[in-house]
């Protein structure tokens, strides 16, 4: 039988004896995880002879895909707060949150999301283009983007393009928790903008 036999170094073998590591030690802090959920402040009930309108997976900018909560710096880089993040990725939680709002706008008989089986001409789809807090300008901010089509078997036309921004405001000392909920309010104030913004198209 050969026997293998390992040289240690003799900076090694106290570490060893020692029971230290050689690597380094990181601070044991738990993350805090926000919702981002704005909610319309009613409800009002859809009109049955409203078309039903299908909203498509909110995707997000580069820089948004980020758990972690956003704020930009004096110098207006962006930098992510350590230990502070959203309950899943921003896109996915601003898609949720949308569809609840606009169902509770009352503008359409229905909105659904991709794989429903309802017959839905009226497409929206939407990029999230910002959430972040702007604590040199005590705000926080939120802006969406995207267009609002008409599809049918033969053709798709785009009706309109979408611009929707929000701010809320946000304290110079603000606390993490605080910062969130800033981020939040102004992702609502981004609905209701867009609301507004389908309200006069559905008019038109």
């Amino acid at each position: 039988m050969n026997r293998r036999f390992f040289l240690l170094s003799p900076l090694v073998v106290p570490l060893l004896a020692g029971g230290c590591s050689i690597l380094p030690e990181r601070p044991n802090v738990p993350v805090r995880r926000y919702p981002l959920a704005p909610r319309r402040p009613s409800a009002s009930a859809g009109m049955a002879s409203a078309p039903v309108l299908l909203v498509r997976r909110v995707r997000a900018v580069p820089g948004l895909q980020d758990l972690a909560l956003r704020r930009v710096r004096t110098d207006g880089a962006f930098e992510y707060l350590p230990y502070e993040e959203w309950v899943a990725s921003p896109a996915d939680l601003t898609d949720a949150a949308l569809v609840a709002w606009l169902q509770a706008s009352g503008l359409y008989a229905a909105v659904v999301q991709t794989g429903t089986r309802a017959d839905a001409n009226i497409v929206l789809e939407l990029q999230l283009t910002a959430l972040e807090a702007v604590p040199g300008s005590q705000q926080a901010r939120a802006a969406l983007a995207g267009v609002l089509l008409r599809e049918d078997r033969l053709a798709t036309r785009v009706i309109g393009t979408l611009e929707a921004a929000g701010t809320a405001p946000l304290a110079a000392n603000a606390t993490p928790p605080d910062t969130a909920r800033a981020m939040e309010a102004a992702l609502g104030a981004a609905f209701a903008a867009l609301e507004g913004q389908l309200a006069i198209q559905r008019r038109g």
